[in-house]
């Protein structure tokens, strides 16, 4: 094979799973490593991504995206090592994620006729809940799956959308201030306040959370925009930095 003449799309693939295969066995840094102690990576390389995304270099965001990859390809790694049944490979990964997408759009691989993008997500979601059940897992929470590690503007945005999606009311996002106060005994304050939940709410919260609301019913995506707003704010100052700090 040569520069000019490059293989089938996917063969550089295999060649990065080659080289890890390699690092694992020569690398003391790399055989050492573990899904723990990769965990900080994984997150920052996703982040680091983001920032090459929002910069708009295109060059920048494919060598990010790389660094992305190599992630999968490492955990898969480690993971292929397990003696105790609970072992995967990369091709479990990549065939887990074809059959998942392969079930998820009917309306390209089985013959289903969709309106639009409404209704492919509609679908997305019923075809979801029924995995659910069939793993015995019906009973559960459309919020159940929703990682709480996240950015507290992204968590509270997917949080809404789950919800919005199982057909939640709208008004569930407009939280009580306080909603963990003491209810002096009142059976049905106490019900009320576990009906709104345990947390107690601060102003401030609610009105962020609030804030969140709005600006999916805008269309936006609230975690970008404010990280929008702290470019801006980070060229203000350093504007300011050069003229002086006067």
């Amino acid at each position: 094979m040569t520069d000019d003449q490059p293989g089938a799309p996917g063969a550089a693939l295999l060649r990065l799973v080659e080289v890890m295969d390699t690092l694992r066995v020569s690398c003391p840094w790399d055989a050492r490593q573990t899904h723990e102690s990769l965990a900080p990576h994984l997150l920052e390389e996703c982040y680091e991504a983001l920032d090459a995304l929002e910069g708009g270099d295109p060059a920048a965001l494919r060598d990010e995206l790389g660094d992305v990859l190599l992630q999968v390809v490492f955990h898969a790694r480690i993971a292929a090592e397990a003696t105790d049944g609970t072992g995967y490979t990369i091709d479990d990964v990549a065939e887990g994620i074809v059959a998942k997408l392969i079930r998820r759009h009917p309306h390209v691989f089985a013959g289903v006729t969709v309106s639009g993008p409404d209704e492919v997500k509609r679908n997305w979601d019923a075809i979801k809940a029924a995995e659910r059940a069939e793993a015995g897992d019906g009973s559960a929470s459309v919020l159940d799956t929703v990682p709480f590690g996240q950015p507290a503007l992204t968590l509270a945005a997917q949080l809404q959308r789950r919800a919005e999606r199982a057909g939640a009311p709208a008004e569930l996002a407009r939280l009580p201030v306080g909603a963990a106060a003491a209810d002096g005994g009142d059976p049905a304050a106490g019900e009320d306040r576990a009906a709104a939940g345990s947390q107690a709410v601060s102003e401030l919260g609610a009105e962020l959370f609030a804030l969140v609301a709005r600006a999916r019913e805008a269309g936006l995506d609230p975690e970008l925009e404010l990280r929008a707003a702290a470019r801006a704010y980070r060229d203000r100052v350093r504007a300011w930095e050069r003229a002086g700090r006067g």
